[in-house]
């Protein structure tokens, strides 16, 4: 008896070890990573903020002190709880900011920086106004709204510089003053939108509203 109850105790605390691993890794995989989380998550995290220019160390797969660094200056930028750790929140921001990066790629990677700024503007301006969708996805896959998502360009790989022309934005930079919209009138075959009011000019790009 005393053998089938140690015997139990061992299979019980095995079991009990298992899954405490898989439930920490469930936790770091779902959506919390924090330092001295470690795993392809951890790394695939890294990749991005090395991509973001937040990181300067190659991708470990371990979450330590230059990781967290990184995290904390991505959430000072976008007006996050600057605390290191990747939560839901940090990482939902960080796909937003992908997204707004590709379009930014996708329409003016051929433009200035300042033009690049600009037209993250647009996508910053229509997500705070009334008219528009407020959320990321909305605004940008809105009907015929951004030429790129219609050719299939907003789908490139963005550079570090449609990431920084982003995060400018965040910050307050605008150089579209305000605008609302903006097009290539060497190109545009819409009517309605030559019919906007225009604010300026940034290279090939006019900024309107």
């Amino acid at each position: 008896m005393e053998k089938m109850t140690s015997k139990l105790a061992i299979i019980f605390l095995f079991t009990g070890l298992l899954l405490t691993g898989f439930e920490n890794q469930t936790e770091a995989s779902g959506g919390m990573l924090k330092v001295e989380d470690r795993g392809p998550t951890v790394e695939e995290l890294q990749h991005t903020l090395i991509q973001m220019g937040y990181l300067h160390t190659d991708a470990t797969g371990y979450y330590g002190t230059a990781t967290e660094e990184a995290v904390k200056q991505f959430q000072s930028d976008f007006g996050l709880e600057a605390d290191g750790v990747s939560g839901p929140n940090t990482l939902h921001e960080m796909e937003n900011v992908r997204k707004i990066a590709q379009a930014v790629h996708g329409e003016a990677r051929g433009e200035s920086f300042e033009g690049q700024v600009a037209v993250a503007s647009v996508i910053r301006n229509r997500m705070l106004s009334p008219e528009f969708p407020a959320s990321v996805d909305e605004v940008i896959k809105q009907k015929n709204a951004f030429t790129a998502v219609r050719d299939g360009q907003y789908y490139l790989e963005p550079n570090a510089t449609s990431y920084k022309a982003v995060k400018e934005a965040w910050q307050g930079w605008d150089p579209s003053g305000g605008s609302h919209y903006y097009y290539n009138p060497e190109i545009a075959t819409s009517e309605w939108i030559f019919t906007r009011t225009v604010n300026l000019e940034i290279g090939n790009h006019v900024f309107a509203n």
